[in-house]
């Protein structure tokens, strides 16, 4: 991502902010696994949204003066020799701003000395509350500062807002160069699920198809996963956060694989499902076909000027009235959809936006009446999961399917970013029978 991507961005926020005002978006802490043993970092999605800087202890400024002058600032960690031997190079202030383009940058550890001085006569503050332990704590010593001093001619901010609008209403709408890089994201995400497939055989473990799908992200340069990987055999692809993957694989079961990759900072979101010994069966076939076509109603009704709630209304429809059809459930349809009884098989949303994040744009999550624009990024996953204490003929209990795709609205109606991961019945069927020879 060019540095003219992350000044583009930062432009369309100052449109958006009120005159003499200040946003601060501080960096991600580094989490630790266990004792001095840290996890591979990763950045806060909104800060690097708007510096593309992936170092912890820092706090990004960007300030609108009354005039609507506008300055950045950062605050960062200084270079270190020693730290960079050890392997932590931090690039320090000098190059800070060369490289993220910013007007001030100061040492992480003189923030408290400086800050105070960039508030002073400003009347709104952009900040998210209890967002990290030390956060609340920066900004509030700052103010304070100010007030002990507001008789030597420095005044206080009286207004504190939440910058997630204003950030996350930009990142709803993904850039050319967002798009290329979730192009990517997602090509690279179903061929491990292709390798998943080919992959796949009786006896082996669930964790052992984890480590395939792993290795083929790895392959095309995508380091890291954007969520946890399931792999859920049998009975456990009733369970939707289904983590542990350590159980063994059996003919007979299916596997349901959701994985995605995240490559350079973006992620995507795929789910399959599959028959261990390459065919599904009669009651997995009813299934695993209800749940298809639902999927592709979905994908023929995602277009510009609809809403997630709209299609989920209709999927729902569909979904109910097919599992009648199947006698999973009784009773009239209307009423079925009224009393919401789809709720004890397909309990989760058809969609989430997906970007920086795989669960996008956390501000607008729950908003499902959103209209859709091109530019849009989210997924389509219907799924039914129907487990072995269900009430329903006995040849359905234990299966659960979902098929997920990452999708692309377009001015035209959608593209499908993952699509090259196989989901028809004669697709699967065919593949597994020869993949051997692959």
């Amino acid at each position: 991502m060019i540095k003219k991507e992350f000044l583009c961005r930062r432009l369309a926020l100052l449109e958006k902010m009120e005159s003499s005002s200040i946003i601060l978006i501080f960096s991600a802490p580094v989490a630790i696994r266990n004792n001095d043993n840290p996890y591979p970092y990763r950045q806060n999605s909104d800060f690097w949204y708007l510096t593309g800087f992936n170092e912890p202890e820092a706090m990004f400024g960007l300030i609108k003066d009354s005039d609507n002058c506008c300055k950045s600032l950062l605050f960062n960690r200084s270079h270190n020799r020693k730290a960079q031997i050890w392997g932590q190079n931090y690039i320090g202030q000098e190059s800070a701003r060369i490289k993220l383009a910013v007007d001030y940058a100061f040492p992480w550890e003189q923030i408290d000395n400086h800050l105070h001085l960039f508030l002073d006569g400003l009347k709104i503050i952009y900040h998210v509350e209890k967002q990290y332990y030390f956060s609340d704590r920066i900004i509030f010593t700052a103010l304070e500062k100010l007030r002990i001093n507001q008789k030597k001619t420095l005044s206080v901010p009286q207004i504190l807002l939440d910058w997630r609008p204003l950030v996350h209403e930009l990142r709803l709408i993904k850039s050319s160069s967002e798009i290329t890089l979730l192009r990517q994201s997602g090509l690279i995400s179903a061929l491990g699920h292709m390798r998943a497939l080919k992959k796949l055989f009786h006896g082996i473990h669930e964790y052992q198809i984890e480590g395939e799908i792993q290795y083929e992200f790895n392959h095309h340069g995508a380091r890291w996963s954007a969520y946890n990987t399931i792999i859920a055999s049998g009975e456990n692809s009733c369970i939707l956060h289904y983590t542990d993957n350590n159980k063994i694989i059996k003919n007979g079961q299916l596997v349901l694989i959701d994985a995605g990759c995240e490559f350079q900072g973006y992620a995507s979101d795929i789910s399959r499902t599959f028959p261990v010994n390459g065919k599904f069966n009669i009651p997995q076939r009813f299934i695993y076909t209800t749940v298809l076509n639902a999927f592709n109603l979905a994908l023929k009704l995602y277009q510009p000027g609809t809403n997630i709630y709209t299609v989920t209304k209709k999927i729902i429809a569909f979904l109910v009235h097919k599992l009648v059809q199947l006698k999973i459930m009784q009773g009239d349809v209307q009423k079925l959809i009224k009393d919401k009884a789809i709720e004890q098989f397909f309990m989760h949303k058809l969609s989430h936006w997906i970007g920086l994040d795989v669960h996008d744009s956390y501000y607008y999550s729950q908003d499902d009446k959103r209209i859709l624009e091109p530019g849009m990024v989210l997924t389509i996953e219907p799924g039914l999961y129907i487990t072995t204490d269900s009430k329903v003929p006995s040849e359905y209990r234990g299966i659960g399917v979902r098929i997920e795709d990452t999708i692309l609205i377009t001015k035209n109606g959608n593209e499908n970013l993952t699509s090259i991961a196989i989901k028809k019945i004669n697709e699967i069927e065919s593949f597994m029978v020869n993949r051997k020879s692959l």
